[in-house]
This record gives structure tokens, sequence and C-alpha cells, in this order.
């Protein structure tokens, strides 16, 4: 693993996040893939190659571990304890935010028609 270069804010919220993580995505299948050839973790680390679409380098971010807090404004993101955050390579955080939102949608109750349309 290359050495961590932290963001540009909060390095070391960052860096305590991504200790805990040794360094690895933290996702367990909530992206919708299962990891089970991995160990039922993500492989991808920080600093590592990504091995699809062009690879590139991978850059955790720390994002919350819950699901439903993945839809959270960044401003209330942004307030969490480091207990509350896991490490997240960009293609497990879209996945889990992807999945979140369906089922944010999937159990939003239905909305009632307008009633300035109503007779």
């Amino acid at each position: 693993m290359t050495p961590r270069v932290p963001p540009l804010a909060d390095t070391g919220l960052w860096q305590a996040v991504m200790a805990a993580a040794s360094g690895r995505c933290q996702c367990r299948g909530t992206c919708g893939k299962n990891h089970t050839k991995d160990g039922g973790r993500c492989p991808r680390e920080h600093g590592g190659h990504q091995q699809h679409h062009g690879g590139g380098t991978v850059h955790l971010i720390a994002a919350p571990a819950d699901s439903a807090a993945l839809l959270l404004p960044p401003h209330r993101a942004a307030t969490l304890p480091k207990q509350a955050l896991a490490a997240w390579c960009p293609t497990c955080h879209d996945g889990a935010r992807t999945t979140a939102r369906k089922t944010q949608r999937a159990t939003a109750p239905a909305t009632a028609p307008d009633s300035l349309f109503d007779l």
C-alpha cells in the first residue's frame, strides 16, 4: 500500500477512519456486490489500483457506515463522529448510496395528490 495522502479537510478524522479500516474499503456487500471471493469484504485499498474501466488509483473516502445515513445532506454527514464512519472505495460508496435510495423510495409513503386540484 502506498502512503496515505489525506484530503484537504479534517485530516485527523480521515486518518482515524483509515487506520481503523487498515486502509481497505470496509464494504461487506452494502453496495450490491457480495464480495464473497474476497472474504466478504471489498479488496480495494487506498492507493491501490482499480481493476476495471481504465484502472486508476483508489482514493478511499470516510463516509457514514450506516447505509441510511449515506443519504444525509453533506452538512449533516460532516457532524458524525468517527465511530459512525467507514472507509469506502468510490465504487462501493456509489453502489451503497444507490441501494439506499432505492430502499428509501420503496419504503416511502405514497404522496397524496395536490389538494389544489381536488374537486
